[in-house]
């Protein structure tokens, strides 16, 4: 008997669920993190998100919690999410940097797992490490602030300043949220499932 579309669908969850669970064992796991003070901060969001936010590193609210974009910058985006009419059930994000002590960049392991349809990178540190994945038909993106690039075939992305640097000074507050918007108009333009 064939499996219905729903069957593959929550086959492809699953799968996602233990790919990411496999994945933040194997962080925590990670020999650089002094046990008991500090632990990688770990990404976070639907497994299979339309959405894929990243960021170069943590503030210490995240590497406390253990968790990418909790603390003032989560929840400015929940709050932008919610105004561009995005369900915030839809996004994942994550950082490029996850283990806190010594800041070595481990790249963006989720992104294979969750295969996103764009990626937000949110600062020249998130694109630069962005360029150096190995990622199979990878386009080189440009740091066009606001605008949608093809990343590969099947992932757009948009580069927006970073948001931690955006939430306290006006000007970079600004710049930031102008580029963010053009998620809400990308979000309105996907075709209904």
């Amino acid at each position: 008997m064939p499996a219905t579309d729903d069957e593959i669908r929550e086959k492809y969850l699953e799968r996602a669920i233990r790919e990411l669970n496999a994945f933040a064992r194997e962080l925590q796991a990670c020999p650089h993190c002094p046990r008991g003070q500090l632990m990688p901060v770990l990404g976070s969001g639907h497994p299979q998100a339309d959405v894929f936010l990243v960021k170069y590193s943590a503030r210490p609210s995240e590497v406390e919690e253990g968790v990418a974009f909790y603390g003032r910058a989560g929840n400015a985006l929940m709050r932008s999410l919610r105004r561009l009419a995005i369900d915030p059930l839809a996004v994942y994000g994550t950082l490029c940097v996850k283990c806190p002590v010594p800041r070595h960049a481990r790249g963006v392991g989720e992104l294979a797992i969750v295969q996103p349809k764009i990626i937000v990178v949110m600062g020249s540190d998130a694109l630069a490490v962005l360029s150096e994945l190995d990622v199979p038909l990878r386009l080189e993106l440009g740091p066009t602030i606001g605008e949608i690039q093809r990343y590969t075939p099947t992932i757009e992305a948009l580069y927006v300043p970073g948001i931690d640097d955006s939430l306290d000074e006006e000007s970079a507050k600004r710049e930031f949220w102008t580029a963010f918007r053009v998620l809400g108009q990308w979000w309105a333009d996907l075709p209904p499932y």
